[in-house]
């Protein structure tokens, strides 16, 4: 499944100047985007199939409600942005850029991690091959080590956020990283695979038992999406 994103116009991008955003605003609105409104993407699984490790009823509140919202909170962004910008309202146009960080963030990180899970008979768990496993082994000794590092990482989240496996492409080497909220993953970073630390992605099943979610969500991993996604990188 394609990731699909968004392209912002260019009266947008005139509005969002970077001096007057976060860096992660200014990446969003430079990303290669289609035109017009973002939509919710549909899975490539149904929402009881990556049972017994996340429910059903969990994938289907965080598809259809979750991320609908961001989809829509994106969109009303957007649009707020573009009649500011009709009206020659700057600053209230870049007053909505950490609206349109968070949305358009939580659309993305949400977009990539539905390609990152599939059902476990269907491509889920098991561990990487190929060049993806040359990568792993060579930047963190073992794909054991390379998961302890990353459920640290999710464990050591305050509050809410993402860990991600990225690939940095100045040093081009396979690294761990954390992002708050719903921060994007930009700059010499390339997102390869995401896991989503929010309480609304496990709390119906796991309770204040995340460590569970954690260790769990490894058996639907889809590892031919992270390793076409590291070939492309």
């Amino acid at each position: 499944m394609a990731t699909t994103l968004f392209r912002t116009a260019p009266s947008v991008r005139a509005a969002l100047r970077p001096s007057s955003m976060k860096p992660a605003v200014a990446a969003l609105t430079s990303t290669s985007f289609v035109r017009g409104k973002a939509t919710l993407p549909d899975l490539s699984y149904d929402y009881g199939a990556l049972e017994p490790y996340i429910s059903g009823k969990i994938m289907e509140l965080h598809h259809k409600g979750h991320h609908q919202t961001y989809v829509n909170g994106l969109n009303s962004a957007l649009e707020s942005i573009q009649e500011a910008n009709a009206k020659g309202n700057s600053i209230q146009a870049a007053s909505i850029a950490p609206l349109l960080n968070f949305h358009g963030g939580g659309h993305t990180n949400h977009t990539l991690f539905w390609e990152n899970l599939a059902p476990n008979n269907k491509g889920g768990g098991g561990e990487p091959e190929g060049a993806l496993k040359s990568a792993i082994d060579k930047d963190f000794g073992s794909f054991e080590t390379l998961k302890k590092q990353i459920n640290t990482a999710l464990a050591g989240i305050q509050g809410s956020g993402w860990a991600w496996l990225a690939k940095d492409k100045t040093a081009g080497t396979l690294q761990v990283i954390t992002r708050p909220n719903q921060d994007p993953v930009t700059g010499n970073y390339v997102p390869l695979m995401g896991i989503d630390a929010w309480e609304h992605a496990y709390y119906l099943q796991y309770q204040n038992r995340k460590a569970e979610y954690f260790n769990a969500i490894w058996n639907v991993i889809n590892w031919n999406t992270v390793a076409k996604r590291l070939e492309k990188a």
